[in-house]
């Protein structure tokens, strides 16, 4: 399909071709007409003149001969304009004609000439006219008038010859131009291609014109500039990739806000930091629509103000919250009135938690150990002083230091299979591992205790129950601590039930149920802490260390299971241990 170029180049040429054949024709037509009408005037004079000399009656006698002699209609007018003779027509039935332009012209100047249309005979008609002199005195006009036939047949051959060649310049000038304006079109289409591909990202190659003019320097332009161009294009593709491959992986939360203060861009590291209950469809809106935070938009209005960058610290949320230290500045290079907005986010909430926890850690087992060392230091400066000669006052002394010295041994034992459980230094021997076997020796383990306290042990371990996937002496530790903080905190004559089921999604599940006195539910996802305790005067007084929750945690952990705490005050407490199931099939 020709494009609409082409055409207009096309008409262009054949219009301007027929113009100048018919401006050349038609100013050529008038110039024969015009050259011709004179002959035929000159001529008409001539006899006019000759039959002037005539008198009035000799003209009227031989007015058909002077006719036939001049091939025109001869006419014989009176001073006053009455017709005395015509070659041609009655008298009677002309009209006078001192009126007609050229009699009129004859009568002032000797002699004049007019063209009038006949409707007789449908054609111009040339009439001349001349005076006939009667002394000094105008006794009549001899009028001549011959049609223009000639002038006629002239000019309508030559407009016949203007239209044939109108009909063969068109042909060849449609052929000419056709041959100039696919010439032309040719390298045009060849620009427009290459360019098409240039817009739709392709890599074409090279514009490739044979041209010397002004096409052939456009298209090595074109070479250079697209040249140029994609050359700019993989530079920035390449720099593109970079950034958003480092602003993916990144860790730290990044958020974009464009020059109206909405959220443009939020990386992966942000929507893993605040998950969804805060980056969901947020693309848009200003950070106090999508966050809601006010320590957030307080920052953000600091920084509108000086443009300065700032750093804050921010919580989000309140039952589960995260801390975050938030860094605002501008991103610059940008072009003016397109100002935009950075905001980085660092995730120090386990950071923060750590702290805590060290620090709880220190000041927990600094107590731990200082509450045992300082009895046994006081204890045995007493016996130092003198009540080591009462036999009676010695011995309850000795018994107690070797109480708080079995505590603190117990204290170390602990933390040295914390800090190997932690460190992976722990070897697990993982075989598969019958629950009941399990159980079994666990339970004598406080038989004496449950005794004491008339506590009641119930078992419900069903039949066909699959093995476990774990090292058999770190799960009888586990469950034995469990047990330990089920009879300690059971009061006098409760129940403590063991049971044990399959929960479908490949894991057996160990419950270890009491009556006790249960634990606030702001207590226990904090339970598995080191040295904390839901209710730490009574801990302390039943000789807990703080760290059997801890421990399970991390052996759990180890075994790929996990910890599950239900409590309710004054209820009772279920605590559910997940081991997975072993591929081991028991017998």
């Amino acid at each position: 399909m020709k494009s609409r170029l082409f055409y207009k180049i096309l008409i262009s040429y054949v219009v301007i071709i027929l113009f100048a054949v018919i401006i050349i024709g038609m100013m050529s037509a008038r110039q024969i007409k015009d050259d011709l009408t004179e002959k035929t005037k000159t001529d008409l004079m001539a006899h006019v003149r000759i039959v002037g000399l005539l008198s009035k009656n000799n003209i009227e006698k031989q007015i058909s001969s002077l006719a036939d002699i001049s091939h025109s209609r001869v006419t014989l007018i009176g001073a006053d304009g009455s017709v005395l003779a015509d070659s041609e027509r009655e008298v009677a039935q002309m009209d006078n004609h001192l009126n007609r332009s050229e009699v009129q012209e004859a009568r002032i100047k000797g002699q004049g000439e007019a063209i009038r249309y006949s409707h007789t005979l449908g054609i111009d008609m040339l009439y001349v006219a001349f005076t006939i002199r009667e002394n000094a005195d105008i006794g009549g006009y001899i009028r001549l008038a011959r049609p223009l036939y000639d002038v006629k047949k002239s000019v309508d051959l030559l407009y016949a010859h203007i239209y044939e060649n109108v009909l063969i310049v068109v042909i060849s000038s449609l052929l000419v131009a056709f041959m100039f304006s696919r010439k032309i079109m040719v390298p045009i289409e060849k620009v427009e291609q290459f360019t098409q591909k240039v817009c739709r990202g392709e890599l074409p190659g090279t514009l490739l014109v044979e041209s010397n003019d002004e096409i052939g320097r456009l298209a090595k332009n074109i070479n250079c500039m697209v040249e140029e161009h994609q050359e700019k294009i993989r530079s920035v593709y390449e720099e593109k990739g970079k950034l958003e491959s480092a602003f993916a992986s990144m860790t730290e939360g990044v958020l974009v806000l464009d020059s109206q203060d909405r959220i443009e861009l939020i990386n992966r590291g942000l929507k893993n930091i605040l998950r969804d209950e805060y980056t969901s469809d947020v693309i848009g809106k200003t950070p106090l629509e999508a966050f809601r935070n006010l320590e957030l938009e307080d920052a953000f209005n600091r920084f509108r103000k000086t443009r300065s960058p700032v750093f804050e610290e921010i919580t989000f949320g309140e039952e589960t919250p995260i801390i975050l230290d938030v860094t605002i500045s501008a991103i610059h290079g940008l072009p003016a009135g397109e100002e935009k907005t950075m905001m980085v986010f660092h995730d120090v909430t386990r950071l923060k938690r750590l702290e805590k926890m060290r620090g709880d850690f220190v000041a927990n087992v600094t107590h731990e150990i200082k509450t045992p060392l300082t009895a046994i230091i006081g204890f045995i400066d007493t016996l130092q002083g003198g009540a080591i000669n009462e036999r009676e006052t010695a011995k309850k002394f000795l018994q107690i230091i070797s109480e708080n010295a079995r505590r603190l041994d117990r204290l170390v034992d602990d933390l040295i299979t914390l800090s190997n459980i932690e460190l992976g230094e722990m070897k697990l021997q993982i075989e598969g591992v019958a629950v009941t076997e399990i159980i079994g020796n666990a339970l004598p383990v406080f038989e004496a205790k449950t005794a004491a306290k008339a506590l009641t042990v119930a078992t419900h371990i069903p039949d066909g129950l699959p093995l476990i996937h774990a090292d058999r002496d770190k799960v009888v530790q586990i469950i034995v601590n469990i047990l330990d903080n089920a009879v300690k905190f059971t009061p006098d004559g409760g129940k403590i039930t063991v049971s044990a089921r399959e929960d479908g999604k490949g894991s057996v599940i160990i419950e270890v149920s009491d009556t006790g006195m249960g634990i606030p539910k702001s207590e226990i996802p904090r339970l598995g802490e080191r040295f904390y305790r839901a209710d730490k005067t009574r801990a302390r007084e039943l000789g807990g260390t703080g760290l059997g929750l801890s421990i399970v945690k991390h052996l759990l952990k180890a075994h790929q299971g996990r910890m599950e705490i239900d409590s309710q005050i004054g209820r009772g407490t279920t605590v559910s241990l997940y081991f997975p199931i072993s591929r081991v099939i028991s017998t």
